[in-house]
């Protein structure tokens, strides 16, 4: 991780002569790797931040999804691809944080091999059942599952992705004990769960429209701040898991070697665009929450996350598929 904030830092030290440097960039169109599948939550905000970036920067900006193995598909080839400022990746922070936890081996170093850029959004998990559950609250939750110990179920989009993580987490915290079913990403889960086949799920945000409609129950959301989506639903942290924080950044990242006066043009422009209304709100929309940083805060973030979130992957004996 210290390489990965080194370059981070750099790329803000040089100032204005950064600055000077980046003027004959861009040249050519840019393309943005979203490490998922289409319709995530990488390839989502990967287009809703392109088309500000391509008005700003004056070249096309291209969104290509690469996604498998958890991410790492799509990160080693950027991580592998020309470092000219012309290929970025948007992946969440998790990539850097929780897969060197989960793959004995890795085909890229995420903390040597690419370096932050720029966040874009903070994605909270959404504890969810559906309506018609006997279960009204985060208490009656928590009484249920003590009460039918590995009798309950829940879904994430994979071992050791961050809703997976937000479960083992509440799970610890409360002495409960719950059936993991891991899916192909959080749309089949949140299926299963409108379809009974199990019985809770952290969701990303897909799941706000059917709480909305009546479908679904939100008990608590998975972060230290209420989302401003959903601004009546309790945090874990206010309902006594103090401290709980299973939030995952998703930003852009870049291979490492990357000028730093490009790092910190695209730093600039992205969160100039989302200080734009219109973006914000096509990013809340998707029950996202914009979250602006320099590249040293995005990487000081990862770097928290890699030492956080490993132990809890290390106590909990979480492995990838």
């Amino acid at each position: 991780m210290k390489s990965l904030l080194a370059t981070a830092a750099l790329a803000l030290s040089l100032g204005p002569c950064a600055t000077a440097q980046a003027q004959d960039w861009p040249k050519q169109p840019i393309k943005i790797i979203a490490n998922f599948a289409p319709g995530g939550a990488a390839d989502q905000l990967a287009r809703a931040i392109g088309a500000p970036l391509q008005e700003a920067l004056g070249q096309p900006v291209l969104v290509e999804n690469k996604g498998g193995a958890g991410g790492n598909l799509g990160g080693e080839f950027v991580a592998k691809s020309p470092h000219d400022g012309y290929t970025l990746l948007m992946s969440s922070g998790g990539m850097v944080s929780i897969n060197p936890h989960l793959y004995a081996k890795m085909p890229f170093d995420p903390a040597k091999d690419l370096v932050p850029v720029a966040s874009v959004a903070r994605v909270p998990f959404y504890l969810v059942v559906r309506a018609d559950s006997a279960i009204k609250d985060f208490k009656g939750l928590i009484a249920d599952l003590k009460a039918n110990p590995d009798r309950r179920s829940f879904g994430s989009p994979g071992n050791g992705s961050s809703p997976h993580l937000a479960a083992e987490m509440m799970k610890a915290r409360t002495g409960t004990t719950a059936v993991h079913v891991p899916y192909r990403g959080a749309a089949p889960a949140l299926t299963d769960l409108l379809g009974g086949q199990i019985d809770f799920l952290f969701d990303p945000g897909i799941s706000i429209q059917h709480v909305k409609t009546g479908k679904l129950r939100m008990l608590a959301v998975a972060s230290l701040k209420r989302a401003p989506q959903m601004p009546e639903v309790p945090t874990l942290d206010e309902l006594g898991l103090k401290g709980l924080d299973a939030d995952a950044v998703f930003g852009l990242y870049a291979p490492a070697g990357t000028p730093p006066a490009v790092i910190e043009r695209v730093n600039a422009e992205v969160n100039r665009a989302l200080a734009r209304p219109a973006v914000r709100t096509r990013i809340e929309a998707l029950g996202n929450v914009p979250e602006p940083l320099t590249p040293v805060a995005f990487g000081d973030k990862g770097a928290a996350d890699f030492k956080r979130l490993g132990a809890v992957i290390r106590e909990r004996g979480i492995r990838a598929d």
